[in-house]
């Protein structure tokens, strides 16, 4: 008998419609039980390509003992994060801050009206490894709950009550950050370069890639013949061919795993998330145009082949992810992290010929017992299998096997295409195919952009099917929403999916200018600005509300994994000034730069992209009229400099005309 998730679009949702917990989606219906009946509500947040949410849903809420004590004590409420952000970022808060860590699963358990009393991340289902085990949790919280109702009450109106007093805290206006903050930037990325292997820091490397791509537009503003110029292109370059080489680029099929569980960037967590892959193709589509290094196009055309023949709704939009766990063969009962993207050296060399089989282990580091460390695998699930990452480089393997560079080329791209077509018939990971508007809009952008500078009219016209089903299915003529998956979801957009997909239009309207798309991305900051903006935040804020009260007053302004809506916003801000001659988006922008100066002077490494909003605007947008049918040499300089301060629009003539400030020129002569 399935619970209520299963009226939900979410597959994440849908993951846990037939558990025994009584789920509930988040609503004021579910909290209003929990009143009626007198019970505290336990929230489960997660998503549904999170490897330890499905491992505690195995534990715990796939076990009917566990269950029973579950529904006993509790009203139990799912939500998909990436469907609803402002809840995970309300309770994650709270987290956060009373255990100094954070993640997912999330699990907090809520007075019945939405107040935290206790939460942590994924908890055993008995007492294991120094964790407390679930059903104890749930059983003491349930004792709790009626012997000691009054401190836990007051305890949770406590909990909230400073958490909305940090939130409500005042962003002053102050003056723009000075210039050192670009040279504190680059010293802070210096301090934590990983010089012999790239990235920055330890275990675990995540891609994070507005760092890179903010340390190339200051290389640009340096120059690159300069000390600071040098210094951020090798940081940039040693980490993106690290990043390229490594595991957690996907060597058959394009596109990246989620991060590098090591600092070698050998072993990924292998999931795949559609952010990452649009992010990533930006910063490899600018590594290439500031070098002109084609593996660095090589890696951009993976992803891009990924996005369209595997990530792509048959409606044009984009899925959000692929798991990292899979059935290791059609007939197994459980799923294996990599199962899908692993190998061993017995598979490999039953499917290719002795001497290819020999060059493709060499070059891929395949190993008889498997190539990951045991620091990388400490569940051992990887036992025996291979990820594969580039060890050695075509050179090395022509003098290895004594044969010319092309023959091992040819040989690798023969074996990739057979290995690939053999991993096609393994059991699929899960593919969360709602599409989040977003992500689209960042894919959107790479797309665009990925057009234009890689000359492929294929790339515009996804990226415009992309757009117009946005705006088919998630915008009603007055709102956007958040998510679709068959229907439309119920959740209006936040700033991220507004700011977003005005990135994305930009983008767009420079690859399509016919298209209309810089009109949208003008309507769109008009409703981010009405319904977003608040005065007090200098900025741009989500507003989760339960029974009508807003819970918090959130306002984003770390570039994580996705960045910051604000930070976009800025520098969206700065190019629609330009693009439309209207001063007041240049004002907007200069708003959230000074409300956002402290954090850039004393946290710079945290808001990578609003430090590139700074530059753009010292420096300028500079803006390119491009005809019709331009003068071709132009037109090929165009595609292949980095322009990092660049908007384009139509022009007339055959001349490209670069205009900065009131000064204009022909560009290419």
């Amino acid at each position: 008998m399935p619970n209520a998730l299963i009226h939900e679009t979410s597959p994440y949702l849908l993951q846990h419609a037939h558990n025994p917990v009584d789920w509930q989606p988040w609503g004021d219906a579910a909290f209003q039980r929990a009143a009626a009946e007198d019970k505290l509500v336990f929230l489960s947040v997660g998503y549904s390509t999170c490897h330890w949410c499905h491992v505690m849903e195995r534990e715990s809420f796939e076990n009917d003992r566990v269950a029973e004590v579950m529904n006993h004590h509790f009203i139990n409420i799912k939500v998909d994060r990436e469907e609803r952000p402002d809840i995970d970022a309300t309770y994650m808060a709270y987290v956060q801050a009373a255990t100094g860590q954070g993640g997912w699963p999330m699990s907090v358990w809520l007075t019945p009206d939405g107040k935290p009393v206790f939460g942590g991340t994924y908890f055993p289902p008995d007492d294991r490894h120094g964790r407390p085990g679930f059903t104890r949790v749930c059983h003491e919280l349930g004792r709790l709950w009626r012997d000691d109702r009054g401190r836990m009450t007051d305890a949770a109106a406590s909990a909230i009550r400073h958490l909305q007093q940090e939130a409500a805290q005042t962003v002053k206006a102050t003056d723009l950050p000075g210039k050192r903050v670009f040279g504190d930037f680059v010293d802070r990325c210096e301090s934590l370069f990983d010089a012999k292997l790239g990235g920055f820091g330890g275990a675990p490397k995540f891609p994070r890639p507005v760092v890179v791509r903010a340390l190339m537009q200051l290389g640009e503003r340096f120059g690159r013949d300069t000390t600071e110029g040098a210094m951020t292109w090798e940081m940039c370059d040693r980490t993106l061919r690290a990043m390229a080489a490594g595991g957690m680029h996907d060597h058959l099929g394009g596109g990246f795993h989620r991060y590098s569980v090591d600092r070698w960037w050998h072993v990924p967590h292998y999931e795949k998330m559609l952010y990452d892959q649009a992010q990533l193709a930006m910063a490899y589509l600018d590594a290439w145009q500031i070098c002109g290094d084609d593996g660095y196009r090589e890696v951009v055309e993976g992803i891009f082949r990924y996005l369209l023949e595997t990530m792509r709704d048959s409606g044009g939009a984009f899925h959000a992810a692929e798991d990292a766990d899979s059935l290791p063969e059609h007939d197994a009962r459980e799923k294996r992290e990599g199962a899908f993207w692993t190998w061993s050296a017995a598979e490999i060399s039953g499917l290719l010929e002795p001497r290819d089989a020999a060059v493709f282990c060499a070059a891929y580091g395949v190993g008889a017992e498997g190539n990951a460390r045991p620091e990388s695998d400490p569940h051992g699930e990887l036992a025996g299998q291979n990820t594969l990452f580039r060890a050695k480089r075509d050179d090395d393997l022509a003098s290895i096997f004594d044969c010319p560079e092309s023959e091992i080329r040819d040989r690798l791209a023969a074996a990739r295409r057979m290995l690939l077509d053999h991993r096609a018939k393994r059991p699929p990971p899960h593919r969360d195919d709602k599409i989040v508007t977003a992500w689209n809009g960042l894919a959107i952008g790479a797309l665009a952009r990925g057009a234009r500078v890689l000359d492929r009219g294929d790339l515009a016209t996804a990226a415009a099917r992309a757009a117009d089903f946005i705006k088919r299915e998630l915008w009603d003529g007055r709102r956007l929403f958040r998510s679709y998956r068959h229907h439309r979801g119920g959740a209006e957009a936040f700033p991220a999916d507004y700011a977003f997909l005005i990135s994305g239009f930009i983008e767009l309207h420079a690859a399509l200018p016919d298209g209309g798309w810089l009109e949208w991305a003008v309507e769109l900051q008009r409703k981010l600005d009405a319904d977003f903006w608040d005065d007090s935040k200098a900025g741009y804020v989500m507003r989760p509300a339960l029974a009508g009260e807003t819970l918090l007053v959130i306002r984003e302004d770390y570039d994580g994994a996705e960045p910051s809506p604000n930070h976009l916003a800025a520098e969206n801000l700065l190019k629609l000034a330009v693009l439309s001659d209207n001063g007041d988006y240049a004002a907007r922008a200069e708003e959230l730069l000074r409300g956002g100066a402290r954090m850039l002077e004393s946290q710079s490494f945290a808001c990578p992209l609003l430090l590139a909003a700074l530059d753009l605007h010292e420096r300028g947008v500079m803006k390119f009229q491009v005809p019709a049918t331009p003068d071709g040499a132009s037109l090929e300089k165009l595609r292949t400099s980095y322009l990092p301060r660049a908007v384009f629009t139509p022009g007339e003539g055959n001349d490209i005309i670069v205009c900065e400030g009131m000064v204009c020129r022909r560009f290419g002569r």
